[in-house]
């Protein structure tokens, strides 16, 4: 029987909190998730997380290709969600003004910013080699995996 997108998530939501259970360490737990997210979603070339250093975003945990390793505040879809602290949910990279192609074969795109408090920590970023890849369920279902990431911070 195949899972809804919905009862996917919970089930990977679940995993990534049992795996950061206990653990205040952001790099460990953002190591963790990364691994989780790339080996748990189907058509994605990159899943990491961006950390905000010195007014800007440092490359942090990841998987996939290597990547751009300091981003611009407002600058691509990743510094675009830390400047602004909404989620970008991009179908077409290639129409982003401004994107940053750090990995020519992504298509499509999303970034959660996260927070410890009020302060910006970084982005959850997470890229397909396939246009329209994102949608409503999976902005809903990794937002909850980032609230889990923020309350672990705590």
């Amino acid at each position: 029987m195949v899972k809804s997108k919905p009862d996917f998530y919970q089930s990977l939501v679940a995993q990534g909190q049992a795996l950061i259970a206990g653990e205040h360490d952001l790099i460990a737990n953002c190591a963790n998730l990364s691994a989780l997210l790339f080996t748990s979603l189907s058509d994605v070339n990159w899943a990491g997380f961006y950390l905000y250093k010195e007014n800007q975003l440092v490359l942090g945990p990841f998987q996939g290709n290597p990547a751009c390793i300091r981003i611009p505040m407002g600058k691509g879809v990743c510094g675009t969600a830390a400047a602004t602290g909404e989620i970008q949910l991009v179908e077409d990279v290639h129409q982003f003004e401004g994107h940053i192609a750090c990995d020519a074969a992504s298509n499509s795109e999303i970034v959660i910013p996260f927070y410890r408090g009020e302060e910006l920590v970084g982005v959850l970023d997470i890229d397909s080699p396939s246009l329209a890849r994102f949608d409503q369920d999976d902005l809903a279902g990794l937002s909850q995996l980032v609230t889990a990431l923020e309350q672990s911070l705590i």
